[in-house]
């Protein structure tokens, strides 16, 4: 199953690692440490349209990639619980 992220993205669900709600970690120095290496090493994906509210870790094949959504941790972790649903 695939997890809609916005501006036309998608994850396969398997690959998340993480949803954090970029408001609250990004207070953390650690937090922001990791999201500026990421964005340096170009590892940072860009899916929202409008301010982030979220971001995620996936991690495949070895290789992490942090995506940025205007979603809310909440939308995108119900999103994702609905296809858990679904699937049973």
């Amino acid at each position: 199953m695939y997890l809609h992220l916005g501006k036309g993205t998608v994850v396969p669900e398997e690959t998340v690692v993480g949803i954090f709600d970029l408001d609250i970690t990004s207070q953390s120095h650690l937090t922001r440490r990791f999201l500026a290496a990421a964005e340096k090493a170009g590892e940072v994906i860009n899916a929202a349209e409008d301010i982030p509210k979220s971001f995620l870790v996936c991690a495949e094949d070895g290789k992490h990639t942090v995506y940025l959504s205007q979603m809310s941790c909440a939308t995108l972790l119900k999103r994702s619980a609905e296809r858990l649903d679904s699937s049973f």
